[in-house]
């Protein structure tokens, strides 16, 4: 039997996040730029980070005409301090974020010497893959809790046996531990985390040689923002969705996705 919903019109039940509020670090290129105008194609208004303003500023007019309500905030995520400012300032406008995507992220570099990897692979990759993302989850993940909905989703990487970008690799494992950690404590409520990764694709961070096109991260990059089965800890690997509208991959990942914890 699926395990996906279906309304008496026999539509797919996912999350309608019109009206809603979505944060997207990383949002001025690539694939968080795309992920940008996806959700605001579907009516999700949106908070849009960068490192520097001025960056924002072609997605935020973009997302403005397709009719949402929208503004940019900037941080450096090496940086907590300004991690937290960022915060703040969400605050401060009082805007209500439903739906997180901790999009942003640093591959610092392939070591071919990898015995000779630098300590400073492992400090930065660590506080812009892992620091940054786990602060803004417990930022916003209690009042989600508190209001009953919400939705993180962590981008992560499926890299694996290669030292040659160990930093990066193992920023990202810990990141995976700790949305699945986190996952466990939310599993079976309205307010789910998990984990996605656009597969190797050719942006900067993936580089030229990389064998996907960007817009083959959508719309799996995005589906555990709209996933409505109140199931956390899973890699929803978006290359699995290429080509899929909304609702065909909703289905798909509610029906061959499962949780990580057992029965």
């Amino acid at each position: 039997m699926p395990v996906f919903s279906k309304n008496n019109l026999g539509e797919i039940i996912m999350v309608n996040v019109k009206g809603r509020w979505a944060l997207i670090t990383g949002a001025s290129r690539g694939i968080g730029y795309l992920s940008a105008l996806f959700m605001a194609k579907q009516g999700c208004n949106l908070v849009l980070h960068s490192r520097d303003l001025a960056h924002t500023e072609k997605v935020l007019a973009e997302v403005r005409n397709l009719g949402v309500e929208a503004y940019a905030v900037s941080a450096e995520l090496s940086k907590p301090d300004e991690v937290q400012k960022m915060l703040d300032e969400i605050d401060a406008k009082v805007t209500q974020i439903d739906i997180v995507l901790n999009n942003a992220g640093l591959q610092i570099a392939y070591r071919t010497d990898y015995y000779s990897t630098p300590v400073s692979d492992y400090t930065e990759s660590f506080l812009i893959n892992t620091v940054a993302p786990a602060m803004i989850c417990y930022h916003f993940l209690p009042r989600m809790i508190e209001r009953g909905f919400g939705r993180v989703v962590n981008t992560t990487s499926g890299i694996r046996l290669e030292p040659e970008q160990a930093g990066y690799s193992a920023s990202k494992a810990a990141l995976d531990k700790i949305t699945i950690d986190l996952g466990s404590k939310l599993e079976g409520t309205d307010v789910m985390i998990n984990l996605t990764d656009p597969g190797w694709c050719r942006t900067d961070l993936g580089g030229p040689q990389a064998p996907n096109a960007p817009e083959s991260a959508i719309p799996g990059i995005v589906v555990g923002a709209f996933v409505d089965d109140k199931k956390s800890g899973r890699y929803l690997n978006a290359q699995y969705f290429t080509g899929m509208t909304i609702g065909e991959a909703v289905e798909k990942a509610e029906r061959e996705f499962d949780s990580p914890y057992g029965r």
